[in-house]
C-alpha cells in the first residue's frame, strides 16, 4: 500500500486488509511517503499493534518507488496492492487468489466502483462509469470475465512482478496500464473479473478532477511514445474531441455553420449525462455534464500537450 497524506483514511483501510477471510498468511507493507498530515504517526501505532503490518520508507513519494519498495520488503508469493483510499470488500483476497489458480493469470482485477457522497462526488461516480465519460474499460463499466489489457489495482505472481522488473519508476501516472502491458508483451495474462468489486472515491471538485483527468492525458501520450501502436481509439478519442471542437469554433468566426460542432458536443454530454444519472436527485443530475466534460477535456488537453521532455530517459527517446 503506498501512503501519502492519509490520514484520513489509512486507519480504515488497513482494517479492511487485516478484516480479510483468507485463511494463509498475510501481511500488509505500507510505502511511506513524506506526508505532512500525520500519516506516519498512524502507520506507526498501526504497524505496533498488529505483527502484520509493516512499514518501509518511500522518500520520493511517488507511487511506482512505494510499490517497487513494498514489493522487494513483501515476502509472499502473491502481491496485491491496495490504495489508502479504496474500500476493498472482505473476500477480496480469496476470490483473487482462487481467480489466479482457475485461470492462471498473472494479474487478476475487478471493478473500479466509484461511490461519491456529495452532490458533485455522486455525479462525477456517475461519469466513471459510463462509457460516455471513460469509454468501454470493463474496470470502469463491468463485464464478463476474461482477459484485458489492464485492470483496477492488481493482485500478482511475484513471478510475473520479477519477470517484467516490477513497475517503470519513469511513469508517475499510467504505470499499471505500461506494466500490464510489459506483462502481457511477456507471454503473461492479465485477467478482468467482475467479483472483485472495490469501492472507490471520486475527487470531491472540479478542478481536483481536472488536475487528475489532466495527468492521465499526459502520461498515457507518454507510454504510447514508448510502446508504439497502444494508443487505441478510446485513448485517441478525447485528443480528437479537443482538436475538431477548437477548430470548428475558430472556423465559426468567418463560417457559421461549423459552431454546429461545440454545439453538438455540447448538447451531446447534456443529454447524455442526464440519461446516464437516471435514478439520481436532481442536484446530482445537472452536475454530471460538467463532470464528463471536464473528464474528456483534461485528458484531451493533457495528451495534446504532454511535453517531449517526460519521455526523456525511456528507450528509444531523447
Amino acid at each position: 500500500m503506498p501512503v501519502l497524506n492519509e490520514a484520513r483514511h489509512l486507519a480504515d483501510s488497513v482494517e479492511m486488509v487485516l478484516g480479510q477471510d483468507w485463511p494463509g498468511p498475510l501481511e500488509l507493507v505500507l510505502a511511506l511517503g513524506p506526508s505532512t498530515d500525520g500519516t506516519g504517526e498512524i502507520a506507526a501505532r498501526l504497524a505496533a499493534a498488529d505483527p502484520r503490518v509493516r512499514t518501509v520508507p518511500n522518500p520520493s513519494g511517488r507511487t511506482p518507488d512505494g510499490l517497487n519498495a513494498a514489493i522487494a520488503a513483501a515476502s509472499g508469493d502473491v502481491i496485491a496492492r491496495v490504495d489508502a483510499h479504496a474500500e476493498i470488500p472482505t473476500d477480496y483476497l480469496s476470490t483473487a487468489v482462487a481467480t489466479l489458480e482457475e485461470t492462471g493469470a498473472d494479474n487478476v482485477g475487478g471493478i473500479m466502483d466509484a461511490v461519491g457522497v456529495s452532490p458533485l462526488e455522486r455525479a462525477i461516480a456517475c461519469a466513471m462509469k459510463s462509457p460516455l465519460g471513460v469509454g468501454g474499460a470493463r474496470f470502469h463499466v463491468g463485464g464478463g470475465a476474461g482477459e484485458s489489457d489492464t485492470v483496477y489495482l492488481g493482485v500478482f505472481r511475484r513471478a510475473a512482478l520479477e519477470r517484467v522488473g516490477g513497475y517503470d519508476p519513469h511513469f508517475a501516472r499510467a504505470q499499471d496500464w505500461e506494466m500490464n502491458h510489459r506483462i502481457r508483451s511477456s507471454g503473461g495474462r492479465v485477467w478482468f473479473t467482475p467479483e472483485l468489486v472495490v469501492t472507490y472515491r471520486p475527487r470531491s471538485s472540479l478542478r481536483a478532477l481536472a488536475d487528475q483527468y489532466f495527468n492521465y492525458g499526459r502520461w498515457r501520450r507518454v507510454v504510447a511514445r514508448l510502446h508504439r501502436g497502444t494508443a487505441n481509439v478510446r485513448y485517441l478519442a478525447p485528443p480528437t474531441m479537443v482538436a475538431g471542437t477548437l477548430a470548428a469554433t475558430a472556423v465559426g468566426v468567418v463560417w457559421r455553420p461549423a459552431w454546429v460542432v461545440p454545439a453538438g458536443y455540447a448538447a451531446a454530454v447534456t443529454v447524455g449525462g442526464w440519461m446516464i444519472s437516471k435514478g439520481e436527485e436532481p442536484a446530482v443530475r445537472v452536475r454530471v455534464p460538467a463532470a464528463i466534460a471536464t473528464m474528456h477535456w483534461s485528458w484531451g488537453i493533457g495528451f495534446i500537450t504532454s511535453p517531449s521532455s517526460l519521455s526523456r530517459g525511456l528507450p528509444g527517446e531523447g
